[in-house]
């Protein structure tokens, strides 16, 4: 692939992949036996979980597929491999921003074809660079964009209390912890600890996150969706998104 002609963004919007693009048949699996998709896709990861939290998504999406990948999901691995073909003077750069950790957090409702699973994300900055960042599927198949987003909001606090704690014992300890959200649903229904009729189904699990913002341990607090920069982890995004959401975790390209 290192001669592949480059591309923009890490994954395109045409890739719809299911597992009804998987092989059926013994010819469609033998075929893509000789495809390396699993040391790829391995490669890739390890990539990702390193220094390039802008393919978390796309490579979170092509995993889950390893155990029977059709030719549509080899296409797309071979994708990321022609975007990272074209970004491989891109690396994550700290420094341009303030000495404080701040965390990101989004939802793609129902994103997931087959399980209509949602995707959760979230993004954690120090100094103006990611040090870090998620891409996972929802372990429970959210009935609305607030409950997504309010599932997401919960795996992020914990990142960010976790984070906390490690500056802590690093020496290093700041005013006020923000968790940025651009749902604002999602927000109030932390806030506010009265069951209603549309939320009480939610599993108790994920209602820690109001005990931590009464304690005032963290904030939660509301951002445009245009400077939402974990964005990047649920969706694919267009071009000049995506440039913005990179730049707003810390990945630049270097010259020379």
């Amino acid at each position: 692939m290192h001669k592949a002609k480059p591309v923009n963004t890490p994954l395109a919007g045409h890739f719809k992949l299911s597992t009804e693009q998987c092989p059926t048949n013994e010819k469609e699996k033998e075929e893509m036996m000789n495809t390396p998709y699993a040391s790829a896709v391995g490669s890739l990861m390890y990539a990702m979980v390193c220094t390039r939290p802008d393919i978390a998504y796309a490579v979170g999406v092509v995993s889950r597929f390893l155990a029977n990948p059709g030719k549509e999901h080899w296409k797309a691995v071979k994708w990321i491999l022609r975007y990272l073909r074209g970004t491989t003077k891109r690396c994550l750069c700290f420094g341009n921003g303030k000495l404080e950790l701040q965390g990101y957090t989004d939802a793609d409702w129902a994103g997931n074809k087959d399980s209509r699973k949602s995707t959760s994300g979230y993004v954690t900055t120090f100094a103006g660079g990611a040090v870090s960042w998620q891409s996972k599927l929802q372990k429970c198949v959210a009935l609305s964009t607030t409950e997504a987003e309010y599932i997401a909001a919960t795996e992020a606090c914990k990142e960010i209390l976790w984070m906390k704690n490690f500056l802590h014992a690093l020496g290093v300890k700041q005013g006020k912890y923000v968790l940025l959200c651009d749902n604002q649903s999602a927000i109030h229904l932390a806030k506010n600890s009265t069951l209603h009729s549309r939320s009480k189904h939610i599993d108790i699990r994920h209602h820690w996150i109001r005990e931590v913002l009464e304690e005032k341990l963290i904030h939660l607090d509301k951002v445009h969706t245009d400077e939402n920069w974990s964005d990047i982890m649920t969706k694919v995004l267009p071009i000049k998104k995506f440039e913005d959401c990179c730049q707003g975790i810390g990945i630049v390209t270097i010259s020379g």
